[in-house]
């Protein structure tokens, strides 16, 4: 079990990302926009530069839904190998078989 900080942290990342999208967007469409003047993409740099960092989405970490575990994910399922491997042990992840050779 990962430890209850970390996952809390990236709790609060994702509301915030989640909080900042649409501002965050909009100002990374201006920085990209070529025809629009140099002044303009500079202001809109500086005003991306003084948002809060976590509330990009970068920030995020990918973490198991059950464990909390940072590594070894999953993303089609959203859990750790670790915790993929001890559901389907117990066949409550329908479609998978333990095998042996």
């Amino acid at each position: 079990m990962a430890k209850v900080s970390a996952i809390d942290k990236n709790l609060k990342r994702q509301k915030k990302v989640a909080s900042n999208a649409s501002r965050r967007a909009r100002l990374n469409g201006i920085v990209k926009d070529r025809s629009l003047p140099i002044e303009e993409r500079f202001d809109a740099t500086l005003k991306l530069a003084q948002m809060p960092r976590n509330g990009a989405k970068i920030r995020l970490r990918n973490r198991c839904r059950i464990t909390g575990r940072p590594r070894a994910y999953y993303r089609k399922l959203g859990m750790s190998r670790i915790a993929l491997r001890d559901l389907a042990s117990f066949g409550q992840v329908p479609g998978v078989v333990k095998s042996s050779w």
